[in-house]
């Protein structure tokens, strides 16, 4: 707790929706096809327990090409929302999404930091003590323009492998469990664990960007 007595900054665990959390399946807000990437939800335990927020960050394209409707997508994020909390009770504390065909050329589709700089201001979180976490370059990118780490899940799903000092990961994973494991022990969570009962009520804020 600060001085004036608002709470500090806690840092967040960003993480991609598709090849991350769940498994990719391309274009798709079908509940029924919703399956967790192996040990995310363990993963995702560690970290709340830790007292990290934990925000999903999201391109999804397929709303501007017309995979799918708004209303189809906001089914599949309660969907994912009502799951983790029953199957894991873990409560996300946001979900940011990026609505846009991939030559917008938007500020929130990842590579862009937009989505993070926005849920950062909305959640009160610090970002330098923060990670972004996804299966492709991208992401990494991303994350380190906001100013977070960047983790990549090395699970295949990169195959463009072009590297710049914002796209090079301060670890690569095998899966989200071990990218949890490396973010818990490469920070100092005396921050975290007198965030966690801040934390423990998270906003379940689901947010999109405006074209």
């Amino acid at each position: 707790m600060r001085p004036d007595g608002a709470a500090a900054p806690r840092p967040a665990v960003f993480l991609d929706k598709d090849g991350t959390l769940i498994e990719d399946v391309p274009y798709s807000a079908d509940p029924a096809r919703l399956r967790f990437t192996p040990r995310a939800l363990a993963a995702l335990q560690r970290l709340r327990d830790a007292g990290y927020a934990l925000v999903v960050i999201s391109n999804q394209p397929g709303l501007a090409l017309g995979y799918f409707s708004a209303a189809e997508f906001g089914t599949l994020r309660r969907a994912l929302q009502e799951r983790l909390l029953r199957e894991a009770g873990v409560r996300l504390d946001g979900f940011y999404f990026c609505p846009h065909a991939p030559e917008a050329g938007c500020a929130c589709r990842k590579p862009a930091p937009g989505l993070l700089l926005r849920a950062a201001a909305e959640l009160r979180l610090d970002l330098a003590r923060s990670w972004m976490v996804g299966d492709i370059l991208n992401d990494v990118e991303a994350g380190q323009r906001a100013g977070c780490r960047g983790l990549l899940l090395d699970v295949g799903h990169e195959t463009l492998w072009q590297f710049t000092p914002l796209r090079r990961p301060r670890h690569r994973a095998k899966d989200l469990h071990d990218a949890a494991r490396f973010i818990l022990e490469n920070d100092d969570m005396s921050f975290a664990t007198q965030a966690h009962t801040g934390a423990a009520a998270g906003t379940g804020r689901m947010s999109g960007v405006a074209a």
